[in-house]
Order: C-alpha cells, then sequence, then structure tokens
C-alpha cells in the first residue's frame, strides 16, 4: 500500500473554507427535502476530535426533519482518549438499545466515526448501520493533522497505529458507509480507506473536513444510504 503522508498542521487554516457549505445548504433545501423520509429511527450521532454535540447540530437537524429521531452523545468535548470514550459510547449504545428494542444507526464526524465502528464491533448486534464522515480507520492520529501535537505530548503513535491495526483484523459485521474527501486538509484521505472490512462502502465527496458535516452532497448521501 501506498505510504500515507499525515496533513500539514497549516493546512488546518484551509479548512475554514468548508463553511461556505453553510450557504449551499440553504440553497439545496428544496432538493434536501424531498429525501427519502425514515420512520422515526432513532440515530446515535458522535462529534469529531475536540467538538462537541454543538458541532453535529445542523445534522442531527436535517435528520429529524427527514423523520429520523437522532440524538448526540451527550459526552461532552470529544478529547480523543479513545480508551475511555469507547467505553462510555458502548454503554451509551446499550441504554438506547435497550430502550428502543431493536438495533440503532450511528454517524460519527472524523474520531466520532472511528468511535462507531468500534463500538459496532463490540456490540453488532446493537448497531444498524453506521456512517462514517472523514474517519481515520488507519494509524488512529498518526495520519492527521494534529499528529505532532500528539508526539510533543510524548504519546506513541506507532504503538496506536498497532492497535488500531490488531483491532481491524478482528470482524465487523455491521454494514458501513465512508464517506471521505481528497480534500481533507486534516484526516489524510487514504487513512479513511478500510482494506479489511468487506462490508464498507467508501464514497468520495468533494469538500473539506468542516465541510463534511454541512455539505449537501453528503446530506443526499447520508439519506439514500439510511433508507436503504
Amino acid at each position: 500500500m501506498e505510504a500515507i503522508q499525515a496533513p500539514s498542521p497549516t493546512g488546518c487554516l484551509g479548512q475554514a473554507r468548508g463553511l461556505i457549505e453553510l450557504p449551499k445548504l440553504l440553497i439545496g433545501f428544496p432538493e434536501l427535502v424531498k429525501q427519502a423520509r425514515g420512520r422515526g429511527q432513532r440515530i446515535l450521532v458522535l462529534p469529531g476530535y475536540g467538538a462537541s454535540d454543538g458541532s453535529t447540530s445542523v445534522l442531527r437537524a436535517y435528520l429529524r426533519l427527514l423523520g429520523y429521531r437522532p440524538i448526540g452523545w451527550g459526552l461532552g468535548r470529544n478529547g480523543g482518549e479513545v480508551a475511555d470514550l469507547l467505553p462510555a459510547v458502548v454503554k451509551r449504545l446499550e441504554s438506547l438499545v435497550r430502550e428502543e428494542g431493536s438495533p440503532i444507526r450511528m454517524i460519527g464526524w472524523s474520531l466520532g466515526g472511528y468511535l462507531a465502528r468500534e463500538a459496532a464491533r463490540e456490540r453488532p448486534q446493537a448497531v444498524h448501520q453506521v456512517i462514517t464522515l472523514g474517519s481515520p480507520v488507519i494509524g488512529g492520529p498518526k495520519y492527521t493533522a494534529v499528529a505532532g501535537a500528539y508526539r510533543r505530548r510524548g504519546v506513541d503513535l506507532d504503538a496506536i497505529e498497532a492497535a488500531v491495526e490488531a483491532r481491524n483484523r478482528q470482524p465487523l459485521e455491521t454494514r458501513i458507509t465512508a464517506i471521505y474527501s481528497r480534500s481533507d486538509g486534516i484526516v489524510a484521505w487514504q487513512a479513511c480507506i478500510d482494506q479489511h472490512a468487506p462490508n464498507v462502502e467508501h464514497v468520495e465527496v468533494d469538500t473539506t473536513h468542516i465541510g463534511l458535516g454541512f455539505s449537501p452532497a453528503v446530506f443526499r448521501i447520508i439519506a439514500a444510504r439510511l433508507a436503504r
């Protein structure tokens, strides 16, 4: 496999142009509201590294408009501590499944998508479907723009990459849709490609990492995959 290069931290500055997706949402609203509708299915939505439920409010509002029942993860800011966050996400997932009496859907942005996948790996009977947005499934933070910050804290990124690879070799039964962009300046797009699980559909879009949470193209893909 071709060597993956982490995006430069300076590339983060250009990611703000993803906010141009917001006016595109308004322009595309008449088409977006015509997408396939849900029937009240519960969807757990997980934010990315450094973000909280506020970052996914636009996406959740759209899902409610389509007739789904999205809910934030309720764990505050995503600080990136996967070892602590994953058990909390699994606990949240199990609680929702008990309430619903059936498997639920999960959508995760960036690191939130990785956590959604791993929760589904641990509790496959609890998750009907996972959709990830620019989520690194290879290397953990190693191939992201924050890799340098982790190294300065003394984090062994090679050890994390090896641990992620070991988990990837465990069966992932849940159906996954992985949305990614080559214009992503936060996560190397190659790190979003799952070479292990056979039931992962990769869908490429043209937007920034920030834009993944507001893009009308992404919203159309999400609506279509949820309706399958």
